[in-house]
This record gives C-alpha cells, structure tokens and sequence, in this order.
C-alpha cells in the first residue's frame, strides 16, 4: 500500500510540483537525494527538468515540520508554515537563548534582509552571514544557520535556485506568487487528508511525528476527515488510509534504489513495516543524523547502496543485509536504470 500510495511502485503524477502537494510535503535536507526522490516517482523526468521546477518555484525548500529541511508545493507553502511552525519556533527557545538569539536580533534581522534582497534579489548563504556581520549580528556558533532557520519558519525568507552549487535565499513574497490561505481547521484538515491519502496505512503517531503537530491537533484532524478515510487494523495496530483507492494486487515483489531521507522511512514513526529493527544502525550510522540510500525489495529494506561516478558512466555499489540471489541481483541491476536515467552523466551538486 505505501509503495503504490507514495507513487513508488505506481506514477499518477507527470510534475513535480503536483507530486509534492500530494505528498504534503518530502524531506529535503539531502538536496540531491531530494530530488531523486521525486525523479524516482514521476516517470520519464530528469534531474535537470526537477531543477527546473525549483528554479521556476513550483516546489520550495524551506525548514517545514520538525524543524526539518523539506520540498513543498508553491501553493501550500504560506499556510503550512501558519500551521506548522509556530510549535517549532517555541521548541528552539531553549537552543536560541543558548545562542543569545533575542527576539532583537530575529527584528533586526529581518529588516536587513527586507531591504537587501528586494527586487528579486537572492544571496548564497556566506553572502547572508557576511550581511549580518557587517550590520553587527554575529553569525558564530550556529548562529546564522538558525537566524535564517527562524527566518524561513516566520514566512520571510526561502530558499531559491542554488548559485554555483551553493543554496541560496530570497523573499518569499518575491519568489513566489500569492498562495491561498486556509483557516487552522482547514489547514489541520488538509494535511491530515494528504498525508494518509499519500502515506497510509499510517497510525495517529506516524502523522503526528511527521507533521510535528500535538495528538490533539491529529485526532482533530481525523475527525474532520474521516469520512474520507477508512481504517485497517493489523496486530492491534488501526492504521488510517484512503477510503476510496485502486488497490495495488497481489505481493509488491518491485526492486527500488530509493534516496536516503526519503519518505518511504522517514514519513513514519515507526518505520518496522519496511525496515528490520536489527538493521537500523546500518541505514543511520552513528549519532549524525545521516540516513544511507536503501535498497528496496518486495516494500522491505535488503540493503544500502550508493552511486560511484567514473568519468562519463555512473555504477551502483550495493552493501545488503544478507547475501542477494541471483534474481535479487538482477532486479537490483535493472533498478539503476531509471537513477542512471535520472542522472545522466552529469555530477549530482
């Protein structure tokens, strides 16, 4: 169900900004994984025709939910941000007056870059901090990085087109065309019907990890779409998904290459439907937060894998849990074929 409802194993969308509105919203703090998660689940596109679409504004990267990096839709963007990042904004306090980030510095950063970038104007992020240095706002000590954070989170700023390879900023209001507004409930209301319509089956803690929004606001959500979804019940667990759906038949038995941060982990909670617990510390190494492309078999997680680029071809270097057979290998080497695709030959930035 999650394969064919997160449009891995089943493409209902041809561009990319449709594809994340009906996501609600994709991780992004991998930029080029980012945008393999999308290219992995819109059919015959390319890395540079998902450039393009960002370039154009049609998706925005900004710090969504959980504080996190994510790709929105042009058009969703103004009132998820109402709705989402106030509870992110009161969570770092605690991390801001570590920093010494007053409300002052937040004002005054916000009327220097109101002028600075008017008419159209965007800036690398090194040009960003090197105006607040001069304006007498010290960007030291992660400084910067949550200035800009808090920034994007308020409605101000946004990411636009990469310069040189560098991420780079503008107004929103600039960047953007005017969006439509939702009142809370119809905002709650929304992005609870997109997110089991696209992620589902998913459980009530799923939704309010990956939305950051308290159980109360989740159960609000429900209740005010419910009619619209249906219940599973597997082991004592009751997922939510779609009422009405073209079910996908018989045992997904597809290989996929899918990106690290992509959703088909990272939008749940509890991630065991996919991924075997004892393999866990073999996708996220360490305590740095990174998440390992994975190997998709059958909807279960059989391994790690990453792009090795040689001159002008690209070759995938597969490390599974337990030895592959011989059909397993083959469907994994038919898999790079769409990434190859994807890519080209030119280097991901």
């Amino acid at each position: 169900y999650r394969l064919y409802l997160q449009q891995i194993s089943h493409q209902a969308f041809k561009k990319p900004g449709d594809l994340v509105g009906w996501m609600g919203a994709m991780q992004a703090q991998d930029y080029p994984g980012a945008r393999w998660s999308m290219g992995l689940r819109l059919p015959d596109t390319t890395d540079a025709a998902i450039e393009k679409a960002i370039g154009e504004g049609k998706i925005v990267r900004t710090w969504m939910m959980r504080g996190t990096l994510h790709f929105v839709a042009q058009k969703d963007i103004r009132w998820m941000l109402k709705l989402l990042t106030p509870r992110i904004i009161a969570a770092s306090a605690g991390r801001h007056r570590q920093l010494e980030l007053e409300e002052t510095a937040f004002s005054g950063s916000k009327k220097l870059f109101a002028r600075a970038l008017r008419d159209g104007r965007s800036f690398t992020r090194k040009e960003m901090y090197a105006l607040l240095e001069d304006a007498g706002i010290s960007t030291a000590g992660q400084r910067g990085i949550h200035i800009l954070q808090r920034l994007c989170q308020d409605g101000l700023l946004c990411f636009a087109s990469h310069q040189e390879k560098q991420p780079a900023f503008a107004l929103l209001e600039d960047w953007l065309p005017p969006g439509k507004q939702l009142t809370r409930d119809e905002a709650l209301a929304e992005l609870t019907l997109r997110y089991f319509s696209s992620h589902g089956p998913a459980t009530v803690h799923d939704f309010a990890w990956w939305s950051g929004l308290k159980i109360a606001d989740v159960k609000a959500g429900l209740d005010m779409t419910a009619s619209s979804l249906r219940t599973i019940t597997i082991e004592k667990t009751v997922y939510w998904m779609p009422r009405e759906m073209e079910l996908p038949t018989g045992k997904a038995t597809k290989t996929f290459l899918l990106p690290g941060f992509d959703e088909y982990l990272l939008g749940y909670k509890d991630r065991s439907a996919a991924l075997d617990p004892m393999h866990a510390n073999k996708i996220v190494p360490g305590n740095n937060g990174f998440f390992y492309p994975t190997v998709v078999i059958g909807g279960r997680v059989v391994g790690t894998w990453k792009p090795v680029v040689k001159k002008d071809h690209i070759t995938i270097s597969v490390a599974p849990f337990a030895p592959l057979s011989k059909t397993q290998q083959r469907a994994i080497n038919a898999a790079t074929g769409p990434y190859r695709d994807f890519r080209g030959t030119v280097p991901v930035s």
